[in-house]
């Protein structure tokens, strides 16, 4: 049975078999039963390894879900991560960390806040019984957002994301990509990664992405 610590674009936690490309937490959400309780604990949302190694070089081994230690999530790939309002992490990510803070800051010089007081505020809807509602999206021309951004096409509630690209739109799943389509020129979309990260995105910042 999987545990439920699969994350989508919409930033929603799920039960799936598929691990994905990289890891990320927002604090301990599960019980002593590895049963999710909680959407997060603290404002750093961060991307992290799958890989992580001791001062020896050693692999570090972890459980899942360990009680009492935080909940690994799992993404499909950084783009995924960052359109669920995750952020490098500056410890054993440091390096796509840097790269991210220095195109973040490029592209928003007249926010005060912290990195992730901002990010909290463009991701997060407060006061929403349920997660999916909790993704504070916002709307845009499709020709004006970058590679690495994810948006939906129509606001059903059961509509798919898709992953934009410089001339193609790629629909999400678990698993990965499916075919691509073309951009559609001139349309206005619902855009689900956070509006301060795209623009570190159109600043120069290119996600890892699933191949």
């Amino acid at each position: 049975m999987p545990l439920q610590n699969r994350v989508d674009p919409f930033g929603v936690i799920h039960a799936v078999p598929e691990r994905g490309t990289c890891m990320g937490n927002r604090g301990i959400l599960h019980d002593d039963q590895r049963q999710l309780r909680y959407y997060h604990r603290h404002k750093a949302w961060i991307i992290c390894t799958l890989e992580n190694r001791d001062k020896n070089g050693e692999l570090i081994r972890r459980t899942p879900m360990t009680p009492g230690s935080y909940t690994e999530l799992f993404f499909l790939d950084e783009a995924t991560a960052l359109a669920a309002g995750h952020r490098p992490c500056a410890r054993c990510n440091r390096q796509r960390y840097t790269e991210f803070v220095h195109f973040w800051r490029l592209a928003n010089p007249t926010e005060t806040g912290s990195l992730d007081d901002v990010l909290h505020r463009d991701r997060f809807a407060p006061y929403q019984r349920t997660w999916r509602p909790k993704k504070r999206t916002y709307t845009a021309p499709i020709d004006e957002l970058p590679p690495g951004t994810f948006i939906m096409l129509n606001p059903d509630p059961s509509a798919r994301p898709y992953l934009v690209l410089e001339e193609s739109l790629l629909p999400w799943s678990f698993g990965g990509y499916g075919q691509p389509s073309a951009r559609r020129t001139g349309a206005e979309v619902i855009v689900l990664t956070p509006r301060s990260t795209v623009a570190a995105l159109a600043a120069g910042y290119r996600p890892h992405i699933f191949r």
